[in-house]
């Protein structure tokens, strides 16, 4: 199980993946649906954990649920699929969509409140709202939560100790090496006024520094473009690139991350190649369906 991975395991590993646009043609769909199957379980299938987004950056993505569910079968614990779910729906259809997650077996959920300014509204104001009415339908579904270590730390760590927050955890959006002053700041915030979710800090995946990409990214998160250029421009790898950034989050005190944006065909090799440049150990056992190590 998640929480109990994050509470009492050294470091916890997740891959977080996009689902198909909505807008792909039925072929182009498919296609994009058959490389994420493949991500999802070989991924899950070796200890990792795996985020599904939710309309991630603007564009409506496919109901990850309804996908998940009809193709994924039996052979995956879905202990270790952790679906998306952000506000930008009718309050009915969120509801719902946590009904249908219990109902066929994933225990966890993370809900988010989506960003304001594109696509559908919020049906509520802010996410714990939603999470509170999940949690009066669903009392046994585990809640994730979302925290920002680029704002003002203390702010960011109040809104975590709220009790109205209705989280077991939390993600945090995209940091990276360049970030570690904010993120140190946020970790010592976390120990001063006593919080003790644990969280999983976002890692992103960067490909490369074409202009037009890296200024796409920064509409949704925080970007160091002429930091990245510069590596880029030196030589320095993608992989080494998210690698750097996991050993200077772990060596200021972070454990549990969740890297975005891998290449779906090659989510788990790029994943297991990027673990190694880090210095953090790989999944030692495949998992099945109820969560035992085979071998």
């Amino acid at each position: 199980m998640l929480l109990d991975a994050l509470r009492t395991e050294p470091h916890v590993i997740a891959a977080e993946l996009r689902p198909p646009r909505v807008e792909l043609d039925t072929r182009a769909g498919m296609d994009a649906w058959i490389d994420t199957y493949h991500a999802v379980r070989g991924l899950a299938r070796r200890g990792r954990y795996v985020f599904l987004t939710d309309s991630a950056v603007g564009a409506p993505e496919e109901d990850n649920l309804r996908h998940l569910v009809s193709n994924l079968g039996e052979d995956v614990d879905r202990s270790h699929v952790v679906p998306f779910l952000t506000s930008k729906h009718t309050r009915e259809y969120c509801l719902t969509y946590a009904d249908r997650a219990r109902q066929h077996g994933f225990p966890v959920l993370v809900v988010l409140g989506g960003d304001r300014r594109l696509g559908a509204p919020r049906c509520v104001e802010h996410a714990w709202q939603l999470r509170e009415a999940i949690r009066a339908r669903q009392a046994d579904l585990l809640l994730g939560g979302w925290a920002n270590p680029h704002g003002d730390p203390v702010t960011q760590v109040r809104y975590l100790l709220d009790p109205r927050v209705t989280a077991e955890f939390f993600l945090t959006q995209i940091v990276s090496h360049h970030d570690a002053p904010r993120v140190s700041a946020f970790l010592e915030a976390c120990d001063r006024l006593g919080l003790d979710l644990p969280g999983v800090y976002g890692v992103f995946y960067y490909r490369s520094a074409r202009p037009s990409t890296l200024a796409r990214l920064q509409e949704f998160i925080p970007v160091p473009s002429e930091a990245l250029t510069r590596e880029f421009a030196a030589g320095t790898s993608a992989d080494e690139l998210c690698a750097r950034t996991l050993r200077t989050l772990r060596e200021i005190g972070v454990r549990h991350f969740y890297i975005s944006n891998l290449p779906l065909a090659r989510a788990l090799t790029t994943l297991t190649r990027i673990l190694d440049l880090a210095g953090l150990p790989r999944a030692s056992a495949r998992v099945g369906t109820e969560g035992s190590a085979v071998t």
